[in-house]
């Protein structure tokens, strides 16, 4: 799962990256609002994480981008401001949660997790598809109640296929989920393919379908 943090506080947001990072989320990061508006337009994240006192605006300003141009994404404001006013304005404005300065990490984990739950799993940690379970608290997943061990690459490329099901994806959009801001630090393609290999094996071994089906020329799709 992939989050983006737009915050100029550079110790918070160095605290927030190193956390979320170690829970085992695809992190990224932006200081202004241009920065952030321009992330949102060119990447797919599952959460946003917006400071409301930015450099150049509010995290508002790009609340209001997120929502006039339809971008699928949660959004949570981060504020030390606790006026309740302010905190109704963002909630009215499509915000999905609201979180006072300071706060502790782990309230800002539950708070994330909930958002993703209710927008794409119906409010349930547990995804169910046929013989296939996957819990996304535990980060686990069984195939005929056996479960397999996954690497977090494995483990996050079949959720990205699970989110975008019936869908095709291109290599590119998944090395790009995958490794995020460092996509071109490695030969993401190759690693794609090495980590989808491994994953339709262990599916297999296990006496699970195989969804994943090739595109040529084109990507993959999760076929269910």
């Amino acid at each position: 799962m992939k989050i983006l943090f737009v915050e100029d506080d550079r110790e918070l947001l160095k605290s927030m990256m190193f956390y979320f990072s170690e829970q085992g989320f695809n992190c990224e990061k932006a200081r202004t609002v241009e920065e952030g508006v321009s992330k949102l337009h060119s990447y797919d994240y599952d959460c946003a994480v917006l400071d409301l006192g930015l450099p150049d605006g509010s995290g508002m300003d790009i609340l209001k981008e997120i929502r006039s141009s339809r971008i699928e994404v949660g959004v949570i404001i981060l504020s030390a401001n606790s006026n309740l006013d302010n905190k109704i304005d963002a909630l009215d404005f499509g915000a999905d949660d609201y979180l006072t300065k300071p706060f502790h990490l782990s309230e800002l984990n539950s708070r994330i997790k909930s958002i993703i739950r209710r927008k794409k799993q119906s409010g349930s940690s547990t995804i169910q598809l046929n013989e296939m379970e996957i819990n996304t608290d535990a980060k686990e997943v069984k195939v005929n109640n056996e479960l397999l061990h996954l690497t977090k690459k494995e483990y996050d490329m079949l959720l990205y296929f699970y989110y975008n099901r019936n869908k095709v994806v291109t290599k590119s959009s998944i090395a790009e989920h995958l490794w995020g801001d460092f996509m071109d630090q490695t030969d993401s393609f190759d690693s794609v393919y090495s980590h989808l290999k491994n994953l339709k094996k262990k599916i297999k071994d296990c006496g699970g379908e195989d969804y994943i089906k090739s595109m040529y020329g084109v990507g993959y799709i999760f076929k269910v």
